[in-house]
């Protein structure tokens, strides 16, 4: 019954119920953690009654509430979102992590490889993108030392998947004026045209 194209709205809640019970959870657990009302949850959870396509919202908080990114929840396949919740990798997801090790050159990246082999395979493709062209002497990754670069990375995907949850929400309006004015620290004259007045 759960071979509904991924692009049908209507794959959507069974693929939320089947994460939700992947995490062992019940409706009432799911229902607290993810703050909506008990009805909504039901429907969510049993839909093979019949359900209509799902908030934006709803959808939101779904993700929030799993962990998971709301893009990647819309287009991921269930089973690439249930071996994250397990902190695996699907199989054939992992083709970037073999061009990592066969493009490194560096050998702190090769041994933070051999030692991290969970961290590594949580490596998105981009992200090894990135590492691949901080190699080289006298790179940033002989300054910072690969660990470093590595966190930093880590910290950047966790900040994007949470701001990616909140612009879903009827938060956007206030992340919208934070991220505003933090861009403007960062790039002080970067839509003033001509210089000082």
């Amino acid at each position: 019954m759960n071979d509904l194209p991924p692009n049908d709205p209507h794959a959507l809640p069974f693929k939320i119920a089947r994460l939700v019970k992947e995490r062992g959870w019940n409706q009432e657990d799911f229902a607290r953690i993810s703050q909506l009302n008990r009805q909504t949850v039901h429907t969510i959870m049993n839909p093979e009654r019949g359900t209509r396509k799902l908030r934006n919202a709803t959808v939101s908080a779904c993700a929030r509430a799993l962990g998971i990114a709301v893009n990647d929840l819309l287009t991921l396949p269930v089973e690439r979102l249930i071996a994250r919740l397990h902190g695996r990798v699907a199989p054939g997801a992992d083709e970037s992590l073999k061009l990592l090790y066969e493009r490194t050159t560096q050998p702190e990246l090769l041994a933070w490889l051999e030692r991290n082999p969970e961290r590594a395979r949580q490596l998105t493709p981009v992200e090894v993108d990135e590492l691949l062209g901080l190699q080289g002497n006298g790179g940033p990754m002989a300054g910072l030392g690969v660990e470093r670069i590595v966190e930093m990375l880590e910290r950047k995907r966790r900040l994007t998947q949470q701001v990616q949850a909140i612009a879903g929400t009827e938060y956007v309006d206030l992340l919208e004026r934070l991220v505003g004015l933090i861009y403007e620290k960062i790039h002080p004259y970067g839509d003033r045209a001509g210089g000082a007045r």
